[in-house]
């Protein structure tokens, strides 16, 4: 079964994509930058872009019926390989004792002006 996930707990797909697709047993979510769902305004710098960018994966997780805790692994896109260690930490913070597989890569440009886009993998 392959099922598409919708939530406006974070901002809608600005394409022709879901925010995340079920086909059990994982969740595959598209990447989300630190774009508040409730004004649709990015936030200001790399750690607060973060931040959103993670709650926004949050909220698609829980709609899908998954959390933080069942991410198997993660993307991090950054413009600026510089903002690596602000970003870790943040990254860290939201997943704790938790720690998925990851790759980072910068990235020449991001969608809106993003500094950081984060998507994942999670199963059951």
């Amino acid at each position: 079964m392959i099922q598409a996930v919708h939530t406006p707990h974070a901002p809608e797909a600005a394409g022709p994509y879901s925010q995340a697709i079920i086909a059990a047993p994982f969740v595959f979510c598209s990447g989300q930058i630190g774009i508040d769902p409730s004004t649709g305004g990015l936030a200001e710098g790399v750690e607060n872009q973060t931040r959103q960018a993670l709650a926004n994966l949050k909220a698609v997780l829980e709609c899908a019926g998954f959390s933080p805790g069942a991410v198997v692994k993660t993307t991090i896109f950054l413009k600026r390989m510089e903002d690596f260690s602000a970003v870790n930490t943040i990254y860290g913070d939201f997943f704790g004792r938790h720690r998925p597989a990851r790759s980072t890569v910068e990235v020449s440009n991001l969608p809106g002006g993003a500094l950081v886009e984060i998507e994942c993998t999670a199963a059951l």
